[in-house]
């Protein structure tokens, strides 16, 4: 069987190559590669279990995109926001842009901020925790949505100033 390495150095192989599709197949597994405009994409499919009632294969798709398209879409996509700092999220949570639901947001765009304004509410383990701007200027952008999942260290919010 193919192990992960094997199967991107396979996609790197195909992408450069002039070969639109190429497929492997042992008794263990089948790698079914296929290259045209749209990005590579990688199917590898487990064997099936005969002797167990309802057999059912195991299947993984890896998408990968050529870097020249890559770039294009970095290209063709909005103008860069100006901004001088990221105010980014300190834990995993849920994004609330209001103290409830049916308050008015903390911030919006164009709201000057100083380094103690509560910009939102992270919630984690079903604490909310009010997140300060720790800088001062102006909300240029806001990155995420309200209800939305974010990450540890991930932008909320980009200031100017």
């Amino acid at each position: 069987m193919l192990n992960v390495k094997e199967i991107q150095e396979l996609i790197h192989l195909i992408d450069h190559s002039s070969i639109d599709e190429f497929t492997y197949e042992t008794n263990e597994a089948k790698v079914s590669l296929k290259k045209n405009s749209q990005p590579t994409q990688t199917v590898v499919t487990e064997p099936v279990v005969h002797n167990v009632a309802t057999p059912q294969p195991v299947a993984s798709a890896v998408e990968q995109q050529p870097a020249s398209q890559a770039v294009a879409t970095e290209e063709s996509g909005q103008a860069k926001v100006d901004f001088d700092h990221e105010i980014v999220s300190p834990m995993v949570g849920t994004f609330y842009s209001s103290p409830n639901p049916e308050s008015d947001v903390f911030v919006k765009k164009g709201d000057k901020v100083s380094s103690d304004t509560v910009v939102c509410i992270v919630e984690a383990m079903k604490l909310f925790n009010e997140i300060e701007a720790e800088v001062s200027g102006e909300i240029v952008e806001i990155l995420v949505g309200n209800g939305e999942l974010v990450e540890y260290g991930q932008p909320l919010f980009r200031v100017k100033g």
